[in-house]
């Protein structure tokens, strides 16, 4: 920004260093997360990106309307233009800050509890701001304050994109000769409430809608489908309806987590099998990203369906950059993250649902979820289990000697340790904010599943 004089502003923020985590700001509101730490870190990142005008939106948190126009303050006070999206899912905020070409805050704290909330920051393009690459400057820029702006403050407008939003998902995915389909939505009391009518009107998909009154103080269940006991509602009505799917998603919708027509779940690792399928079949040849803890199933899809699979560690700021570096068209990862190179390589979960959609919606009537989805179910896994550990350095590194000295046993540490064997493999991850230890088994069967995983777990809790 031009017009700064030559002295700092300083403020009374309080220290963030707590709340400022790998990718995001999160934080107890109001003793951690309040409107004056808000407006300092929207000063931050006006003066951080230089950027003319910032796109900004929020979900159904009571706190998030008012931390998104204190954030909007901050920004103008630098000079920055503001535009206002109000609602809005997490990828609804990516594809503004993509089609507008500018960069964003999303006011969320995503699947944690009512008490909470956070910002997510992206630069032009939905590109992501992380502690790698640019959250720490901004941390510092917010807590010491920004040079003082001597300019024209900016100006705030507001905007709704929901439907343009909508447009252009159904723009990615040919959802033109679909089937009837009956689809139980639970958006969890999230902004899937919103961002779903929105979507899938005027389809032929009769949708049983659970939980889609916004309320931030999730009354129902927490919207976070990760955890199996937040899915027991929706899988009841599946049942219950005789729906074809059922879907959740969490608190700020950028994740999507699917049911057959069972109620049984479907592991993410099947929905990025699938979905990397249907996106060589666009894009034959193209590079599919995965990472370490999704099915060894997933690079066998991909190879017999002519693409490269390329493995990558666990998090979205590693994802996108491999996209990047490959020029990707998928990638997928076993927390429910699905991205898109047509979608400025950001995740979306409603894209990821609409994929599944039209899959489903392409067979012939009477065709089931979990008969489509059967050639992409190779492998047993255990799902994530956390243990305890005083000191996670000492544990991984006796799995590490344990396992080293086998025969037929391989070793790599690209995130975490993997071990792999012929018939089954395992990832050991510390946790980056507690003393846990998050153990992934897969196996080809239930007993070598029950046997490694019980041995494993056997060391680790000593």
């Amino acid at each position: 920004m031009t017009g700064m004089s030559s002295e700092g502003q300083r403020g009374q923020v309080r220290d963030l260093s707590k709340i400022v985590k790998a990718y995001d700001i999160r934080g107890v509101v109001p003793d951690e997360l309040d409107e004056e730490t808000v407006r300092a870190v929207g000063a931050a990142f006006a003066f951080f990106t230089s950027a003319a005008r910032i796109v900004v939106a929020h979900d159904m948190r009571e706190s998030s309307g008012p931390f998104s126009r204190a954030f909007a303050d901050g920004a103008t006070s630098q000079g920055a233009d503001v535009v206002l999206a109000g609602l809005a899912s997490t990828d609804l905020l990516y594809f503004a800050a993509g089609r507008l070409d500018m960069p964003g805050a999303m006011f969320t704290a995503s699947h944690n509890p009512a008490k909470y909330n956070g910002i997510k920051l992206c630069l032009a393009g939905a590109k992501p701001v992380g502690q790698e690459t640019g959250l720490l400057e901004i941390r510092d820029l917010a807590q010491g304050g920004v040079p003082t702006y001597d300019g024209a403050p900016g100006k705030v407008t507001e905007r709704e994109l929901v439907d343009d939003y909508a447009s252009f998902l159904r723009e990615l995915v040919d959802l033109s000769k679909i089937r009837p389909l009956k689809v139980v939505v639970d958006a969890g009391n999230g902004m899937g409430g919103y961002t779903v009518p929105h979507v899938l009107k005027d389809l032929p998909v009769e949708v049983v809608p659970m939980f889609f009154e916004l309320d931030g103080n999730f009354p129902n269940h927490e919207a976070n489908p990760i955890d199996p006991s937040n899915l027991v509602d929706l899988q009841a009505k599946v049942r219950e309806t005789g729906a074809d799917i059922g879907l959740a998603f969490d608190g700020d919708a950028d994740r999507c987590f699917v049911v057959d027509e069972r109620g049984d779940t479907v592991s993410p690792s099947v929905i990025t099998a699938l979905v990397a399928a249907r996106e060589l079949k666009r894009s034959p040849g193209s590079a599919i990203i995965y990472n370490l803890i999704v099915s060894k199933a997933v690079p066998e899809i991909v190879r017999e369906h002519g693409g490269t699979p390329v493995r990558s560690r666990v998090g979205h700021s590693f994802i996108k950059a491999t996209m990047g570096e490959t020029n990707a068209v998928f990638g997928g990862e076993h927390s429910g993250h699905f991205y898109f190179r047509d979608f400025w390589r950001a995740d979306s979960g409603m894209l990821a649902a609409l994929h599944v959609l039209a899959a489903l919606g392409e067979t012939p009537d009477g065709t089931t979820l979990s008969s489509l989805l059967a050639e992409y179910s190779r492998y047993v896994a255990s799902g994530e289990i956390n243990s305890t550990v005083g000191d996670q350095a000492a544990v991984v590194a006796k799995i590490k000697q344990t396992y080293g000295s086998r025969d037929g046993v391989e070793l790599d540490e690209l995130d975490g340790l993997t071990v792999s064997a012929p018939t089954w493999w395992f990832n050991l991850r510390a946790s980056n904010t507690e003393p846990l230890l998050r153990l992934n088994v897969e196996a080809d069967d239930e007993p070598t599943l029950d046997r490694v995983r019980d041995e494993v777990l056997g060391l680790v809790r000593g």
